[in-house]
């Protein structure tokens, strides 16, 4: 299996990252507490007026694997970020793709665009008791967690802060 490949979002594969991206979240069962959120996800032409969505697609047949709306400070999706630091956010892949590398390409591709605009830091939220695979990853990458910036959106909906220091 080849390593997924990582470009920026174009407009014919909003529909498809709106549909790998609310799977996703519904899967692991982000959207039970928050049903609503399932329209942000699918918001993707507005993700894109306001970041960087990149896609993991297969190599060998441009396959949509995944997505991520990346974020500098100040920017409507922005939550935790700083100055000098960078974030992303809703990072899915589709449930069919899992296990084929997908996150792991889309997580270093954000690290890689962070690292190329100066940033200090990338920042993260990961939903407390979900996305245990994604949780690993972030550790496995060198996140580590900064819980004075635990923050919850809504009621019963607890995110967890993750920051990689970039060198």
């Amino acid at each position: 299996m080849n390593r997924p490949l990582v470009r920026p979002v174009e407009p014919a594969d909003f529909a498809g990252v709106a549909r790998l991206t609310v799977a996703a979240y519904e899967t692991d069962g982000q959207l039970k507490s928050e049903p609503r959120y399932a329209d942000v996800l699918a918001d993707v032409a507005g993700r894109a007026a306001h970041g960087e969505i990149l896609v993991a697609t297969d190599p060998d047949t441009g396959e949509l694997l995944g997505a991520v709306t990346f974020v500098q400070p100040g920017s409507r999706y922005a939550e935790l970020c700083g100055p000098g630091e960078a974030e992303f956010r809703m990072l899915a892949v589709d449930p069919a793709a899992q296990g084929r590398g997908a996150g792991v390409a889309l997580v270093e591709a954000c690290v890689a665009r962070a690292t190329e605009l100066g940033c200090t830091a990338v920042v993260i939220c990961v939903r407390d008791g979900h996305a245990e695979a994604a949780h690993r990853l972030y550790r496995r990458r060198g996140f580590v967690r900064v819980p004075e910036q635990d923050w919850a959106p809504v009621p019963g909906v607890n995110l967890l802060a993750l920051r990689l220091t970039l060198p």
